[in-house]
């Protein structure tokens, strides 16, 4: 693996801001569908097998290397139907492991499913640490995944859960089955993290790492949290943005998370 430096560095060795870049990058990646470009891109970041995965408008790619197994899936694409009718499936369906996930979600992760995980099944006995990663309907796809890989003796484990702008996914139970470490990002007022509501009974999944208006790791609470969105709105007005939409892009979590790095602020 290379980490920002240019040195060879395996995952687990990276920091965490590290670590944060590098699966916002390959989240970021994953919206590429050109598989040759996809290939140059993750050669830079120490990747050399590329595995595309795409049923039905539900798209995935794996990324290895002698050490380790990303699965990266792919976010809304604003122009394809599969991937707005996902989004807006916002009723629980009986998970495959426990509980209630949204059946926009799960359809999605189903598509994929039978292919991924004989992947990852291949790799059990070699030794390879898996990784899941993704943005927006990926960040929901690879929590599913995440899970179902916790709940299926024949998988690995995953080391790590990174995911960026990610819906809630499934009710407190869901939630609460959860044994992967998961980092979640959140980007100031970023809209997708608000939905789908919460008095539909849905929760969010693991640890929040929340960037304020200024790109800042913060933890802000109450009136705090609410006077910083109400800086992020205002300072995307002066800029003539959207900022429950401008937050969610996901250039936006990489430009942040790589002055964290540079930094090493957190």
């Amino acid at each position: 693996m290379i980490n920002n430096m240019g040195a060879k560095m395996s995952i687990t060795k990276m920091s965490f801001p590290e670590r944060s870049l590098l699966f916002a990058k390959l989240s970021s990646i994953a919206y590429n569908d050109n598989i040759k470009d996809v290939k140059k891109q993750v050669k830079k970041l120490g990747f050399t097998t590329v595995e595309f995965y795409n049923r039905e408008g539900a798209q995935a790619y794996r990324f290895m290397n002698k050490e380790d197994l990303v699965i990266a899936c792919r976010g809304t694409q604003p122009t394809e139907f599969n991937d707005i009718s996902a989004d807006l499936k916002a009723f629980p369906v009986v998970a495959e492991t426990i509980s209630r996930v949204h059946r926009g979600f799960k359809d999605e992760v189903d598509e994929l499913w039978p292919m991924i995980c004989e992947d990852i099944a291949r790799t059990v006995n070699v030794g390879k640490k898996l990784w899941i990663c993704g943005h927006s309907l990926g960040a929901a796809m690879a929590t599913i995944m995440a899970n179902r890989c916790e709940c299926d003796t024949t998988l690995n484990n995953p080391e790590e859960l990174y995911t960026y702008g990610s819906p809630r996914v499934g009710w407190p139970t869901y939630v609460k089955s959860f044994s992967t470490i998961h980092h979640r990002w959140k980007n100031n007022n970023d809209i997708v993290t608000t939905v789908p509501m919460a008095i539909l009974g849905f929760r969010h999944c693991g640890e929040q790492h929340y960037l304020n208006a200024y790109g800042n790791l913060r933890n802000p609470t109450g009136w705090q949290m609410f006077k910083d969105k109400m800086r992020g709105m205002w300072m995307g007005i002066k800029q003539g943005k959207i900022d429950n939409f401008s937050d969610h892009s996901m250039d936006e979590y990489i430009k942040h998370i790589s002055k964290l790095v540079a930094s090493k602020n957190v």
